[in-house]
């Protein structure tokens, strides 16, 4: 029975998997033909470069070729690293999910709502990073410098910012040197949106430390771990100041994507417990990630 039970939340979760993939689609396919284009507009990452390879081959060329077709041929090397880097489930879904952007960028009919490029680059910035944000909530990557992003945290445990950072600065002067160093701050602006609210959207990446003073705390154990996978330290003889009741202090780090089910969790085990909670910029050791 507890078998055909996860068999069939498994197939639920590849529904809603390749459903969040349609919209993700959709969702950067306005973005890039209704906003980006008509401002001569860069995005991020692996779609900047098809933008600006296509700009470049049809303008010294003469080669007309699509941003379309140019950001699934990019990827495919990187689709060939996820597969035997990381996994081939999560390759399979890298592929739906860019190739519905494609076929969608290609197809969806272009509409010039504006050509104002700081118009533009806020709005294709925050509809592309919503998109983003969620297919990446959702445990789909959109392929790009995510799969090379995580071939190299699961191997060294470093994160590639910098490497983002400069793959965004060639696409940024790119911009300069093919439309006018204006339309390189401009898409600056796209490139900040972007990353805001993909951040707002998605946040299963950023980490907070929980602690707890407790006077349960097997009961706030138990109910934390039945919840979430996370480990938890235990120090023991804390004394409350106040009234000098023997306290236990919990530490552990979350993600804020699992926030709800902490909450959750506290409320069942110790509603009134002490619960502290900050934002983590660094982690050293093991962090357990879900399977993708």
């Amino acid at each position: 029975m507890d078998h055909q039970i996860k068999k069939i939340a498994k197939r639920h979760q590849y529904v809603a998997r390749i459903s969040t993939s349609f919209i993700y689609a959709i969702l950067v396919s306005i973005a890039m033909n209704f906003f980006w284009t008509p401002g001569h507009i860069y995005a991020s990452g692996i779609t900047g470069a098809a933008q600006v390879v296509s700009t470049v081959l049809k303008r010294f060329l003469s080669m007309d070729v699509s941003v379309a077709i140019l950001l699934f041929a990019l990827n495919v090397p990187l689709f060939i690293l996820a597969w035997i880097a990381i996994s081939p489930r999560f390759t399979v879904f890298t592929v739906i999910s860019v190739g519905l952007a494609s076929v969608m960028i290609k197809f969806l009919h272009p509409m010039t709502l504006t050509t104002d490029p700081i118009i533009c680059a806020i709005f294709g910035g925050a509809v592309n990073g919503y998109g983003t944000g969620l297919a990446l909530k959702s445990g789909i990557s959109t392929g790009g410098l995510d799969i090379l992003g995580i071939t190299i945290l699961r191997k060294t445990g470093h994160s590639i910012g910098s490497i983002n950072i400069a793959f965004n600065i060639l696409i940024v002067v790119a911009a300069g040197f093919l439309y006018g160093w204006p339309y390189a701050f401009y898409s600056t602006i796209g490139l900040i949106v972007n990353a805001k609210v993909m951040d707002m959207t998605y946040t299963r990446q950023q980490r907070m430390q929980v602690m707890i003073i407790t006077d349960r705390p097997k009961s706030v154990i138990d109910s934390i771990q039945n919840n979430m996978r996370r480990g938890i330290t235990i120090v023991h003889g804390a004394e409350g100041a106040y009234n000098h009741k023997d306290k236990t202090i919990l530490f552990t780090i979350v993600s804020r994507y699992e926030m709800p089910e902490l909450e959750a969790a506290m409320e069942v085990s110790d509603p009134h417990a002490f619960v502290s909670i900050t934002d983590t910029i660094k982690i050293l050791g093991h962090f357990y990630e879900p399977t993708l």
